[in-house]
């Protein structure tokens, strides 16, 4: 799922969320309201693209 809008709403709960001036392509945001991360994917000027970040799995040494 993916959105892109001025101000990134979250794709869980639509609560809208703030992204700091000097993030970058790969930064992760969490929404204030649900907890779900969002990982920034495209951002100019006029719009943020997030995505659901992926999950951390877990690293069996392997």
């Amino acid at each position: 799922m993916t959105t892109a809008i001025e101000t990134p709403k979250c794709l869980v709960c639509d609560t809208e969320f703030e992204v700091q001036d000097d993030w970058e392509k790969g930064e992760i945001a969490e929404c204030g309201a649900c907890g779900q991360e969002h990982e920034v994917v495209e951002k100019t000027d006029a719009a943020v693209r997030v995505e659901l970040a992926p999950e951390v799995e877990e690293d069996w040494g392997e």
